[in-house]
């Protein structure tokens, strides 16, 4: 059992990334407040996410977290990445800070498909992307040298 404050959140961080560990649960202190206004507040990101995400797709959201100061999708897109391709994971033509699965991506697929776009993001744009998603049992660090090592052929699309 952790507190709140030995679970260290931040954005788009807390210690589960740090280490070995598993939510099993949790329990929220939560308070009252303005159910239109909840409404309201849950609409507008709902139909902001529906407008800039590929929703339709299945995809396991953001691949790469932002460096400093920019975003991962823009540098995707700028390094031509967008609609890139290997077997039936592709880097979405919508959001291209996301993997979308086309119908039978294989967790292979999805690896190799990130290990070439940071490949390319490196080579074009002089950025070292690090992971977002993680694989269970393996260190963002761990990822981020996979990817690095990565070596086969180039995918099909993007260019």
């Amino acid at each position: 059992r952790l507190s709140r404050d030995e679970m260290a959140f931040g954005y788009r961080s807390s210690r589960l990334q740090e280490g070995e560990l598993v939510a099993l649960s949790a329990h929220l202190r939560l308070e009252p407040g303005n159910p239109e206004k909840i409404a309201r507040t849950i609409e507008a990101y709902s139909k902001r996410r529906r407008e800039s995400q590929p929703l339709e797709y299945p995809n396991a959201g953001s691949i790469f977290k932002n460096p400093p100061g920019d975003h991962a999708g823009r540098l995707i897109e700028a390094a031509g990445c967008k609609g890139m391709r290997v077997g039936q994971a592709q880097v979405s033509e919508r959001h291209a800070n996301f993997i979308i699965n086309l119908g039978g991506a294989t967790a292979a697929d999805v690896l190799a498909l990130m290990a070439a776009v940071h490949r390319r993001v490196r080579e074009r744009c002089g950025v070292r992307l690090e992971p977002e998603v993680r694989l269970l049992g393996t260190s963002s660090a761990e990822l981020l040298e996979r990817m690095e090592n990565a070596v086969g052929p180039p995918p099909a699309g993007g260019d």
